[in-house]
């Protein structure tokens, strides 16, 4: 067959699609060379299977990576970087871009030689492996959000962060496996005077937090894997806590210790951090939930309009208290909403993702979405939530974002009163 033979038929197949393209709304080209000749890719052998034993994205996605901010923190021990929400779709993050957070950088431990010890209030105190976890009956499957505290943290006092990336991108959601946290509490026995829990990471920085007792029996997990595979090394392999709903510094990673105890144990990061400062000085403390949020994750700062017509608006929703019930999207500032389609598996404490189809005039736009739970909780907008918090605050913020897109569809983050 000669290459005028394929470029021919190439040709009357592109300018059927070409036809139908112009019904959808696509852009008809004739005749475009991009499918009307034979490219180079169709002419050679690609690389084998075993080219890439462990597979990685294309190339031409190589943009799409965590960032950080290099003057939010003094070091890189002791820092965040973020997940680009923009170029994400669905629900679940890939495990290779995840937002990191670190108190000490991250621990590189042999697991083999990891154990999670349980004592303090028990009747029985253990000593864990690796394997004795993975022989453990009742093993189970869920997908959570983790959501740090300090997520937006950067806004309390205004717009700062140029894209949703950085505005909200300390939020990932996966699937975990492991077993309910329950299930070794309940072999070792509690105690009736055993009313929290204290868990301790492996790092050097020896990260500890308090749980309340009945959360750690409700819902939360040990977790040694992540999306299918074992836990990334940033994400506290070989072992975690998944604590549900709640603040992602009690998700502590490297997990290597709990202590059952009959009072908080105020440490470092539930005193003087993971505190609320409020106006007249006093803090709020012990402030786990996070509350319901939404932000639109395209158009954003960083994924711009770039054609007029038919456009499609997208973002995620999620809530520590539950399941997403209802998202509404705004044009025009929160003048009027119109409910979003929500798309894709709803489920507790999980992210959502949410859609609107809308036809794009050029004009500017003040684009905003706002969440509500399936306890009526309604996400609040910035300027509810300063009226009760004042703008001293780092964590919890769970405001309504605004996007203003201009006329040549470039977007920034601002604020409207």
């Amino acid at each position: 067959m000669s290459d005028k033979t394929v470029n021919r038929r190439a040709f009357m197949t592109a300018a059927g699609l070409a036809g139908a393209a112009v019904a959808t709304g696509a852009r008809a080209q004739t005749p475009d060379p991009l499918i009307t000749e034979v490219q180079p890719w169709n002419k050679q052998l690609g690389d084998g299977v075993q080219a890439n034993p462990y597979g990685s994205p294309s190339k031409f996605e190589k943009h799409v990576v965590r960032r950080d901010v290099e003057w939010l923190t003094v070091s890189r021990e002791s820092s965040v970087n973020f997940t680009p929400l923009h170029e994400l779709d669905g629900i679940i993050t890939p495990s290779g871009l995840c937002f990191e957070r670190h108190h000490g950088g991250v621990a590189e431990i042999e697991p083999g030689k990891h154990r999670l010890m349980i004592h303090g209030l028990v009747d029985k105190p253990l000593v864990y492996t690796m394997d004795d976890l993975k022989r453990f009956p009742g093993r189970i499957n869920r997908a959570y959000f983790l959501e740090c505290a300090a997520n937006s943290g950067m806004e309390w006092k205004g717009a700062q962060l140029n894209g949703c990336q950085f505005t909200h991108g300390m939020v990932h959601n996966v699937w975990y496996a492991g077993l309910p946290l329950k299930a070794l509490l309940d072999q070792a026995g509690v105690k009736t005077n055993g009313k929290w829990l204290l868990a301790e990471g492996a790092d050097s920085a020896g990260m500890t937090r308090s749980i309340p007792i009945d959360k750690a029996m409700k819902d939360c997990m040990v977790a040694w894997n992540m999306n299918g595979e074992a836990l990334r090394p940033e994400q506290g392999y070989p072992l975690r806590l998944v604590v549900p709903g709640w603040e992602g510094n009690m998700w502590v990673k490297w997990l290597r210790r709990l202590e059952i105890g009959d009072q908080p144990w105020h440490h470092r990061e539930e005193t003087s951090k993971y505190t609320d400062l409020l106006a007249d000085g006093r803090s709020r403390r012990f402030t786990w939930i996070m509350d319901a949020k939404s932000v639109v994750t395209n158009p954003s700062p960083q994924a711009p309009l770039r054609a007029k017509g038919p456009n499609v608006l997208t973002g995620l929703a999620w809530s520590g208290r539950g399941a997403i019930k209802r998202v509404d999207v705004s044009l025009d500032g929160g003048r009027n909403w119109t409910t979003a389609r929500i798309e894709g598996p709803v489920l507790p404490l999980s992210l959502t993702r949410f859609y609107l189809d809308f036809d794009w005039d050029g004009r500017e736009l003040l684009v905003q979405s706002r969440a509500m739970d399936d306890t009526g909780y309604v996400q609040p907008t910035k300027s509810e939530l300063r009226a009760v918090r004042g703008v001293n605050s780092i964590y919890h913020n769970n405001g309504i974002q605004t996007w203003l897109v201009r006329g040549d569809g470039e977007t920034e983050n601002v604020e409207i009163s």
